[in-house]
């Protein structure tokens, strides 16, 4: 004989008293480990869903318990509604539609861990670039110069030899009467220690000169050639001439001093900042200081 299904009886007592306490059968499924379904199951007097024996009892005990029922005397009514071998004993449980509830619960179980990940993951990419955001800033401005400036061919800092000619001898003749040019004076010796003065501006040239107020880890690019990649110790200075452009990458921005063509320019930035800057003949003079 199939299980009583309706709306009255042993399930219309437990829903009543649930009703009453105020409580919905998602909350006693949270207290219990019990499925909606199963409750709901219960509170239509559909046995089919319980589990046979005394676990079909410790449902229903559960049940009483969360709605304020007597758990004892709830069995025992349970057992004189249904006092057939299916719940004494136990029986098989039927094949039943898939849960949508459960199926709910599922998915918004799914939701909140894929929520957790769309956080855990941009925290870690911040993490990881802040950790390399020296080397990614240095790469960042050398890499466009490396690809796009074409190759030029280095400036000799020899000046141009002088040719003197050879003063007439007896042997071949007298002098002409012009006095033979004189070669150009060597420039005076520069003390050792002495700091050199910026060279002057030559056409469409510039002149930078880098001073390290502290330690400072330093990179610059100088019309496409590496011209500086070191750690500039406290004082030291270098001073490169820029025919067309020149990038500058300086690990903390406050402890370099910049001049250009002698003219003293602004801090590139804020202690401790590592700041890459782009300098060429157009736009240097707004690096300048305010007069």
């Amino acid at each position: 004989m199939p299980p009583e299904r309706s709306s009255s009886g042993f399930g219309a007592k437990l829903r009543d008293a649930r009703e009453r306490r105020g409580v919905t059968l998602r909350q006693i499924a949270n207290a219990t480990k019990i499925s909606v379904g199963v409750l709901e199951a219960l509170e239509r007097n559909d046995i089919s869903k319980l589990p046979g024996g005394i676990f079909g009892r410790a449902f229903v005990r559960s049940y009483a318990i969360e709605v304020g029922l007597d758990p004892e005397a709830t069995i025992l009514d349970f057992i004189a509604h249904f006092p057939s071998d299916s719940v004494t004993i136990g029986h098989p449980t039927s094949v039943q539609g898939e849960d949508n509830v459960a199926v709910e619960s599922d998915r918004q179980t799914a939701g909140t861990f894929v929520w957790l990940i769309a956080i855990a993951v941009p925290l870690a990419a911040g993490l990881l670039y802040f950790t390399t955001i020296g080397r990614s800033a240095q790469t960042a401005a050398e890499s466009p110069a490396a690809v796009t400036a074409p190759a030029t061919r280095p400036v000799s800092a020899e000046p141009p030899a002088v040719v003197v000619p050879e003063a007439a001898s007896p042997s071949t003749g007298p002098a002409t009467g012009t006095t033979p040019p004189l070669a150009a004076p060597a420039p005076p010796p520069v003390p050792a220690g002495a700091r050199p003065s910026a060279p002057t501006p030559v056409g469409d040239q510039l002149t930078v000169s880098l001073t390290a107020k502290r330690p400072c880890w330093v990179s610059a690019t100088v019309d496409g050639q590496k011209a500086i990649e070191r750690l500039l110790q406290t004082g030291e200075q270098q001073t490169v001439t820029v025919r067309r452009d020149m990038v500058l990458t300086a690990g903390d921005a406050s402890a370099i001093a910049l001049q250009f063509n002698g003219a003293d320019a602004r801090p590139l930035g804020k202690a401790g900042e590592v700041v890459t800057a782009r300098f060429n003949l157009t736009n240097y003079k707004d690096f300048l200081q305010a007069r």
